[in-house]
């Protein structure tokens, strides 16, 4: 391709982007795993095996289930409103990427605190810190995945940025009928595992086929975002990348509060009780979950600021286009847009398969056989056999997404068209 071809191209938005760059905004990813997944993998445990959340043994999963899924309310009004907000601003540090710093400090401090002891077992103190994480953590996640949409409309380039390159040679929706079938064999041998007793290498062996079943599954999700962000410009004339990350995100919080609150209701109904610290297998000193998870969290942040560094937003909305952009968009946006329902059913089963899975499996390494029998099959059916059904029913719900490469393809190229028409008007 000629230079003066490449910079037609560019100008049309359809940017080719160097592997610092597709490192830079990968790296972003993997920073709020280091904050946020490991808040909500980690959370629950801590809540009922080291804060004892309320002081009571039997009653701390339930406290802290109820805790995982009122927050989540609290998300459905923020969320909107951050949507809304990022949309509508162009703050000098770039429309998106800005907030990888502005919220990413609230973020790691809020994530520590809620992880330190000091006001063990305070009910109030846990929701106050809880709260203010989740509210930090929707102003990075929501600019963030707007950040995919923006760097470029070439959808080589944005599906490079978050799959794998097996993806063309079995396709898109194959990519996850395989690895959710994978993650399934996964849970199945952590099922037979723990019913036989079995050597621990079984349960790392069960727990590597499963994450990497759920890994990349949940992973290539994200590439299918600036798809439903074109086809909602494609039918409006309006690109509100964050509005529709702010759908995304909101289901996908769910998904994971769902998955944390869950296992939380099924494990104290059965009947566990928390071993004492000096009977316990794993970490309960509280000043050691502190220390070793802000190590993560400030590790986290650091990253966040290589991603901000590393990340340019090219294709956005005009400053004019976004005055009219408005909370109610939210919902608006939700209901007109068919890919975007599926991709967002998507998410809130995928996220509660995942965490649910990832929640409870502190508690099948815990003493299993300590605990009562119903307690035991309680714990196994939260970390293999639920799991593996909500694979099977993600399978069911991606059979319904209709955006195909060529689809997505013909759509930009109206884009680019319908923009060029408009600016030689």
């Amino acid at each position: 391709m000629s230079e003066v071809d490449k910079r037609d191209l560019e100008a049309k938005g359809f940017y080719k982007l160097s592997w610092v760059q597709r490192f830079g905004f990968a790296s972003g990813d993997l920073a709020q795993n280091l904050i946020y997944q490991t808040v909500a993998s980690q959370l629950m445990f801590f809540c009922t095996d080291v804060y004892i959340l309320g002081g009571d043994r039997s009653k701390a999963a339930g406290i802290a289930s109820t805790l995982m899924l009122i927050v989540r309310f609290v998300d459905m009004v923020w969320d909107p409103i951050v949507g809304a907000f990022i949309d509508k601003n162009h703050p000098r540090w770039g429309k998106y990427r800005s907030y990888l710093i502005i919220g990413g400090i609230p973020l790691t401090v809020f994530s520590a605190l809620t992880f330190w002891n000091k006001f063990a077992p305070s009910v109030p103190y846990i929701y106050i810190t809880y709260i203010l994480l989740s509210l930090s953590y929707t102003l990075v996640n929501v600019p963030y995945g707007a950040i995919n949409s923006s760097l470029t409309r070439d959808n080589d380039e944005i599906t490079m940025l978050t799959s794998l390159p097996i993806k063309n040679l079995i396709g898109k929706k194959n990519m996850f009928y395989v690895f959710l079938t994978v993650a399934v064999a996964g849970n199945a041998i952590l099922y037979v595992a723990s019913r036989m007793n079995a050597n621990d290498w079984w349960y790392r062996i069960g727990n590597l086929i499963k994450s990497t079943g759920v890994c990349v599954a949940t992973g290539y999700q994200w590439a299918l975002v600036p798809e439903v962000i074109s086809y909602g410009e494609w039918k409006t004339g309006r690109r509100i990348s964050a509005i529709v990350n702010a759908i995304t995100g909101l289901f996908f919080k769910a998904g994971f509060a769902l998955g944390g609150a869950i296992p939380g209701w099924i494990i104290q109904a059965s009947g566990y009780v928390s071993p004492p610290a000096g009977e316990s297998t794993l970490p309960k000193d509280p000043m050691a979950w502190f220390t070793t998870l802000s190590i993560y969290f400030v590790i986290g942040f650091i990253i966040l600021v290589f991603c901000f560094t590393q990340t340019k937003e090219r294709v956005v909305m005009e400053e004019g286009q976004t005055n009219s952009v408005k909370v109610s968009d939210f919902w608006t946006e939700f209901t007109r847009n068919p890919p975007l329902v599926v991709v967002s059913l998507f998410f809130i089963v995928s996220f509660v398969m995942q965490n649910i899975s990832n929640t409870s499996n502190n508690y099948l390494m815990n003493d299993l056989y300590k605990q009562k029998s119903s307690a035991q099959e309680a714990i196994r059916w939260t970390v293999c056999v639920i799991p593996a059904i909500l694979a099977i029913i993600c399978m069911i719900i991606i059979s319904r997404y209709s955006l195909t490469d060529e689809k997505i393809e013909k759509i930009n190229k109206e884009i680019e068209e319908r923009n060029a028409t408009k600016d030689s008007a």
